[in-house]
């Protein structure tokens, strides 16, 4: 026979508002936001609209401080407990010797007391002093101006005169700052009233005057703007004696103005005068009873009006709202419990163990880190973006690479410099042939241009090792030791630092090597018998065809017309091509005398002419071979410099990186101070042990529940 828990508590007992009550004293009593919204019902209205003298009726009893302007200035929790009577004979005022009561409350008796959160323990049998506590504890908070605090106040009251039920009074709703009350007292109040119902499981107990238009509730607003549907709104009318000869709230108890699900229930208070007179609050419910049987609208409605069938109502709304909710509570609990437990577990056990091991742990844990992220196999590798040693790939591969192909060695250098430097190479005798010296002068050039490029692929590699840097240092470990982080990023980005002049002193080798020796003898260059071959192909490409006008077929070569004289040196009057060439501006004027007269060349002396056609051809070879040698370095740069990055910089600070770390940082004289604590991991740690327990709490509570 299966066994039942004797503490068990079944989902229809009322016992499930207790359970309740007992997990918001486990989460009021930490000192961080409650994870679990909780089931309760918050009761909102402006200062005027008599929810204090709700709630005082609800208990039986006056306790709740008054006065002008903002009186309740942090949330109340009322958690009211039904206990049974005592015996008769206590009842009937035989003290027991050992439950006398000294108290300054004419109506104080054994059966009913008060207790609050933060004095656990002491008993409050006299409510006059229950008012003088929370007035106490809420200046402890807030101060004596007119300020207010979303900090708590739990009081519990024990009665057999009060239906078990749970009451977040809040602040009384108001527009105009009095006094010496904050500027933006009306934000600050909207603000803490929101925070409260706009929790799903809250409901919402809007209490309104019925003497003034329900449309210009305060209470109903803000109440209508988290639960729109009002769902799960709750309505209660005051001063419904005070209203106007003939006037009644019959039409709204019945939905026609404002509906809401849970409906309106019509209260009588105690008016100023009787609270000012002390009129207990028995006389009041006999009155308000009184007033709903007897008034002629009313009376039909009676057992639905009043303070006994509001505590009723609301009790019952209560205990439904917790069954429908627990299953989810529970779930929430766990699931909130798992994950304080993971967090308390990721910042570690306060009690440090031996510093230098804990030191040589992670200098050895983020040395192997690192290299699993370059190497690729890291267990936390993302299948949305690239990162580590994929995104070095990438900058070699697409941004270098592309980037090297991009530089055109002829976007600097025209046709004309080339033409000049032909000319300043061949000397004081002009060329036969195509100098080889302007070709290796404009290569050299163009290959000491590919210096920039490399030496930037350097950098961004560099940025990428500060980036997994980064992305190690970010991890809870170094949040907890603040002081180690900053040891582990200035000796890395130190070593990293180190590392690369080594790095760019190979890469501007490479290029400098490329730059001093062009190698014309390289497998894939094109010659120059190839180069001058394919220049004149395009040439006689691009020449008109002569055609035989009788046959229409193309001449041969041999057939062409002879050029006008066989002999160009004969033809000195035509002055062969003037006009042309380099120095032909120097000659445009055809002034003959200032021809003879042989004037001095002048102080700089440019190329200006058009190129011809042997020139032009000269150019294009020239372009050709310095072309040819240029893709090969392209390809060289390509392959090399990636391969002196990975050499001096990424594998160097790979295989090295455990050892440096150990050499800059293994000092028996800094450990303990490298692993100081920081101020957010204590605190934090703190907070998570407090959730740790309370949501423990919170789950032995909820598992006795059947």
């Amino acid at each position: 026979m299966a066994q039942t828990n004797p503490n068990a508590i079944n989902v229809n007992d009322p016992g499930l508002i207790t359970l309740v009550n007992k997990l918001q004293d486990v989460f009021t009593t930490v000192g961080v936001q409650n994870p679990i919204d909780l089931p309760q019902i918050a009761v909102v209205g402006s200062q005027s609209s008599g929810k204090s003298s709700v709630l005082e009726n609800i208990v039986g009893r006056d306790f709740l401080p008054r006065g002008t302007g903002i009186v309740t200035r942090r949330p109340l929790i009322l958690q009211l407990i039904n206990r049974a009577p005592l015996p008769k004979a206590q009842a009937n005022g035989i003290p027991d010797p050992d439950t006398e009561i000294k108290t300054t409350d004419a109506q104080s008796n054994t059966e009913e007391w008060g207790e609050f959160l933060h004095i656990p323990g002491q008993k409050f049998y006299d409510f006059n002093k229950i008012r003088d506590e929370i007035v106490k504890e809420t200046d402890s908070k807030t101060g004596k101006n007119a300020g207010i605090s979303p900090a708590p106040i739990n009081l519990r009251i024990y009665s057999p005169n009060v239906l078990t039920l749970t009451l977040v009074d809040l602040p009384g709703l108001t527009k105009v700052p009095v006094g010496d009350q904050p500027r933006d007292i009306e934000r600050q109040i909207k603000e803490m009233v929101l925070k409260q119902i706009s929790k799903p499981n809250a409901i919402i107990l809007a209490v309104t005057a019925a003497n003034t238009d329900l449309a210009n509730s305060d209470g109903l607003k803000l109440a209508r703007e988290v639960d729109p549907e009002g769902q799960r709104t709750i309505g209660v009318l005051t001063k419904v004696d005070l209203m106007d000869e003939g006037t009644d709230v019959v039409d709204i108890l019945a939905g026609r103005i404002i509906p809401l699900r849970l409906g309106y229930v019509p209260v009588v208070n105690r008016g100023q005068r009787d609270i000012e007179n002390k009129k207990p609050i028995s006389a009041a419910l006999d009155n308000e009873r009184a007033f709903f049987e007897n008034h002629k609208a009313y009376r039909n409605k009676a057992s639905y009006c009043g303070t006994p069938y509001l505590a009723r109502k609301l009790n019952l709304i209560l205990m439904m709202h917790i069954k429908q909710t627990l299953p989810d509570i529970k779930a929430r609990i766990q699931a909130s419990l798992q994950k304080y437990a993971s967090e308390l577990q990721s910042l570690g056990d306060s009690m440090l163990g031996n510093s230098a091991n804990i030191v040589l742990n992670i200098i050895t844990e983020f040395s192997n880190e690192y290299r699993t992220i370059l190497e690729g196999h890291s267990a936390e590798l993302s299948s949305i973006e690239l990162s580590g040693g994929a995104r070095i790939s990438f900058v070699y591969h697409e941004l270098y690479s592309n980037g090297i192909k991009a530089v055109d060695p002829f976007d600097q250098v025209k046709d004309i410099d080339i033409r000049t430097i032909l000319y300043n190479s061949s000397g004081s005798a002009p060329a036969l042939f195509v100098g080889t010296t302007a070709f290796e002068l404009i290569t050299k050039q163009q290959i000491r241009r590919l210096e920039e490029p490399s030496l930037k692929c350097s950098q961004l590699v560099y940025d990428e090792l500060v980036r997994i840097l980064g992305q190690l240092l970010n991890k809870p470990l170094f949040r907890r030791y603040p002081s180690l982080k900053e040891k582990f990023h200035a000796v890395v980005i130190g070593f990293f630092k180190r590392a690369m002049d080594p790095t760019n002193k190979l890469v501007r080798d490479l290029v400098a090597m490329e730059a001093c020796y062009v190698n014309t003898g390289h497998p894939d260059f094109l010659n120059g018998h190839r180069a001058m071959a394919i220049v004149n192909e395009r040439h006689n490409a691009a020449k008109p065809v002569q055609v035989d006008p009788k046959t229409g077929k193309p001449l041969p070569a041999s057939a062409m017309p002879p050029p006008r004289s066989s002999s160009p040196s004969l033809d000195l009057n035509g002055l062969n091509g003037e006009g042309s060439g380099f120095f032909g501006s120097f000659f445009a004027s055809k002034n003959k005398k200032k021809m003879a007269a042989m004037e001095a060349p002048p102080p700089t002396l440019k190329a200006s002419g058009t190129l011809s056609e042997k020139e032009q051809q000269e150019v294009e070879v020239i372009k050709l071979l310095i072309q040819s040698y240029y893709n090969i370095v392209r390809r060289t740069m390509i392959d090399m410099v990636p391969k002196a990055i990975m050499l001096n910089l990424v594998e160097h600070t790979k295989e090295e990186m455990q050892r440096e770390l150990l050499e800059q940082m293994y000092r028996t004289t800094e450990l303990d101070e490298l692993l100081k604590e920081s101020d957010y991991t204590v605190r934090r740690r703190k907070e998570c042990q407090q959730m740790v327990e309370s949501l423990g709490r919170a789950s032995e509570i909820v598992s006795q529940v059947q």
